[in-house]
């Protein structure tokens, strides 16, 4: 990107639009239609251990949706409810926060998977929609990714996602009783293209076998594309 910005416009906020993919749908959290069933996938039972490394909690999985909404609202998140896309059913959650759209900068958090979406295609996926809406769509600059430098799984699924390691705010929060380090990482519209092509590469049907097997990793894609980026294309 050009380091003129002299005309640079704040950038719209997303979170409004569903967004298609082939594995999941992803819809504006409405506590009515998703807060009772996410309660059930992602509060106690299978799920426990979800809230770890975040910096709240929740108890009750019949109060979610209430208790969630209530949050959302007081932290202004704007957050995708995951669907399955043949069943509808809810199988997770992710939320844009961080809305700097003056700088055409947002951050991805609060991303919670049942059992259910963990480790799968429709995960990936997920995380590849809302990448692209805010790259391709709405023309950000760029996207964060945040988490609990203690939280090895959060690191990685970053750095998978293509999002590069930007360092540790050390003491950045009081938490659960605790002192929390921050690990922060981030993609750019310069980086994009590359991110893009891996993620489109490894959630193509050819990269799976019979079995559902991936032929290459997804990290091993995002490290090709890093060395050699395509040519960014006009969206």
């Amino acid at each position: 990107m050009s380091n003129d910005l002299t005309n640079y416009h704040p950038r719209p906020l997303p979170g409004s639009e569903i967004l298609h993919g082939h594995y999941v749908v992803l819809a504006p959290f409405d506590k009515e239609t998703h807060g009772f069933q996410l309660g059930q996938v992602l509060v106690g039972g299978k799920a426990a251990g979800t809230w770890d490394y975040m910096p709240f909690d929740f108890q009750e999985a019949a109060h979610f949706g209430h208790d969630f909404e209530k949050m959302m609202i007081e932290k202004d998140w704007l957050t995708y409810t995951i669907l399955d896309r043949e069943t509808t059913r809810p199988l997770g959650m992710a939320s844009y926060m961080r809305q700097r759209p003056e700088h055409g900068s947002i951050e991805v958090g609060c991303v919670a998977f049942s059992p259910a979406l963990r480790r799968t295609i429709a995960a990936t996926e997920a995380m590849y929609l809302m990448a692209a809406h805010v790259f391709d769509d709405l023309h950000y600059r760029r996207y964060e990714w945040k988490c609990h430098n203690k939280n090895t799984a959060s690191k990685n699924a970053a750095l998978r996602f293509g999002f590069q390691f930007e360092g540790v705010h050390r003491n950045d929060m009081v938490m659960k009783g605790t002192s929390r380090d921050t690990a922060w990482f981030a993609m750019t519209d310069d980086d994009w293209p590359g991110v893009k092509a891996a993620f489109k590469r490894w959630l193509s049907p050819d990269n799976f076998d019979e079995n559902g097997q991936q032929k290459l990793p997804l990290s091993a894609l995002q490290a090709a594309h890093a060395q050699h980026p395509p040519e960014q294309q006009q969206q």
